[in-house]
């Protein structure tokens, strides 16, 4: 899960519809789910961390550090659930990226190299926007795997990725087709399964970093190495953050 910096409001008070927030968070975060890294062109939602469905969150509802993006899929999975900031890792103020671990097959798990006691709040992070579902399968009349659930697309972005790293790795040095492949994942979404699978490429990671809005502002990849930062600097010293 891709962390990120929102940094400061763009106006000095909360927001009387939360709705005018949405192009300010598309512009510094870009047109991405904040959990589940697709990107979503048209139909993004202003996502409140702590749901404004619950009463002791009612007063957050225009408040921009309660602000993320959500898809729907992730949108409706995390629903009214109550979220405590000091018991969940969240990408705005957590080292997300360091806490989970992608895979081919689509699955997401909590880092093997992590702490036991964030292994669980990673744990919870995946059931907060169910990101830990199987794969639901659907084909056409052909039999073809088409990718209509979130594992089966991490899958298939999966596949972008290692074809585009072939195709880096067959062309050293070569900018345009280095220019290529930082487009294609941007004009995809999934940042974690493209840094994964360029995990041997720290130029290629520092192009990923650079290229998907609010990444490189969470001063969460090391800017030489692009290893993860842990803890998380939490540039907008939000509460209860860099707990990873």
């Amino acid at each position: 899960m891709r962390p990120v910096k929102r940094g400061v409001s763009p106006q000095a008070t909360d927001y009387a519809d939360y709705e005018d927030a949405k192009p300010f968070l598309v512009s510094r975060l870009g047109h991405y789910c904040s959990y589940c890294e697709r990107r979503v062109a048209t139909n993004l939602a202003v996502e409140h961390i702590q749901p404004k469905g619950l009463p002791a969150y009612a007063a957050l509802e225009g408040s921009w550090s309660n602000f993320l993006l959500g898809c729907v899929n992730c949108n409706s999975t995390k629903k009214h659930k109550d979220v405590v900031l000091a018991d969940n890792f969240l990408p705005d103020r957590d080292n997300t990226f360091a806490a989970l671990d992608y895979f081919a097959d689509g699955g997401i798990k909590p880092s093997a190299i992590v702490p036991a006691g964030n292994r669980v709040l990673a744990a919870r992070l995946l059931s907060l926007v169910g990101l830990d579902k199987p794969i639901s399968l659907h084909l056409d009349e052909n039999g073809k795997q088409i990718a209509l659930d979130r594992v089966a697309q991490r899958m298939e972005a999966w596949g972008i990725a290692q074809v585009t790293k072939d195709d880096v790795d067959a062309n050293p040095g070569n900018v345009a087709v280095l220019r290529c492949a930082v487009r294609t994942a941007v004009e995809g979404g999934f940042f974690s399964i493209w840094m994964t699978v360029f995990a041997g490429n720290a130029d290629m990671r520092r192009r990923l970093v650079d290229a998907f809005p609010g990444t490189s502002g969470s001063g969460c990849f090391d800017q030489a190495t692009t290893q993860p930062i842990c803890p998380a600097p939490n540039p907008d010293n939000l509460t209860d953050g860099s707990k990873q």
